[in-house]
């Protein structure tokens, strides 16, 4: 079930010192990220308080002109996956401007913690910072609650023996190609979503007919060829379409140029224009360029079968509602 989204923070009618709110961009919803959001949950069930999330669209680095972020999970597959934590979050995404980044620290905690969402009690990482020029850090938002009446901690990092569960290590470990170490801070496969467009049917001259996805705003793993869990977007749900091997790159041996492709196995059928989430789960191999066609179908066939041995006893996250996960 997903969580309720509502769109800026005085929407939310918040009653006075009747929620719990956790700060945070939740981008990726990794394992660090659900252990803080069930923590909130925990302490608000125990105190009678409604948890809420709070996070900001754009990412205010974009606003700021500080660069633009990979994105992990654009908002609606965030708000789905902080739904399958728990389905009494509410998350409120607030707009972020220039406007909101010029409030003091004490401005923002009076406006939107305490008048609009009703802050009773807030919940950060340890790193978060606020107000103008970010000078609001943990020990002031504790001032401010002894001072204004709400409660406030910061949650602990989670991690295992590699390290702390980050936003950042998943990016690394994508732009790696690194799919399983990505997955060891998601908690999950790593996803893209985009949708069908007609390309050049050279895959189905070839006897591998491909879905080529456009319109892809996740980041993408490192050029390669991967084994992949495949969703079908439809109506605001994703249901389990097929497994398959994906390829990302510039098809060098056939001079086709950049995809993002999807060969999906025991698949016929038209996808064009379907939304389709593809989920990579192992990296087979770097892309590379083949003597011809025939030594190129060859390598496909090796692809394939070893796709189909990984993902044999691949099952839907039951969380998922009739997707992968």
């Amino acid at each position: 079930m997903s969580a309720r989204q509502i769109d800026g923070c005085a929407a939310l009618g918040a009653r006075p010192k009747s929620t719990l709110v956790v700060i945070g961009n939740f981008d990726g919803v990794h394992l660090g990220h659900r252990a803080v959001l069930a923590s909130a949950v925990d302490e608000a069930d125990r105190h009678g308080l409604a948890p809420v999330v709070l996070t900001f669209d754009p990412h205010p680095v974009v606003v700021l002109g500080r660069g633009t972020p990979s994105v992990l999970t654009p908002m609606p597959r965030r708000v789905e996956l902080i739904g399958r934590v728990s389905p009494a979050l509410t998350v409120v995404v607030e707009p972020f401007t220039l406007a909101l980044s010029e409030l003091l620290a004490r401005e923002f905690v009076e406006r939107l913690l305490l008048r609009d969402l009703g802050a009773a009690a807030v919940l950060v990482g340890r790193n978060f910072c606020f107000g103008r020029g970010r000078k609001g850090d943990i020990a002031l938002l504790g001032e401010l609650g002894t001072e204004l009446g709400f409660r406030s901690r910061a949650h602990e990092l989670e991690g295992d023996q590699v390290g702390s569960y980050s936003s950042s290590r998943v990016r690394g470990a994508i732009e790696a190609g690194d799919v399983r170490g990505a997955a060891a801070v998601l908690g999950r496969p790593h996803a893209i979503s985009g949708r069908v467009v007609r390309g050049a049917a050279r895959g189905r001259t070839l006897g591998f007919p491909t879905a080529n996805l456009g319109g892809v705003v996740e980041l993408a793993p490192k050029q390669g060829v991967y084994a992949c869990l495949v969703d079908r977007l439809e109506g605001g749900r994703a249901r389990v379409l097929g497994v398959g091997v994906a390829n990302l790159g510039v098809r060098p041996t056939l001079g086709a140029g950049a995809s993002t492709e999807v060969h999906l196995l025991d698949f016929d059928g038209d996808l064009y224009d379907a939304a389709l989430r593809v989920h990579f789960v192992e990296r087979l191999r770097d892309e590379q360029r083949f003597d011809g066609p025939g030594a190129l179908v060859r390598q496909i066939q090796q692809d394939v079968a070893e796709a189909r041995r990984l993902l044999s006893a691949a099952t839907p996250d039951p969380a998922a509602n009739g997707a992968w996960s």
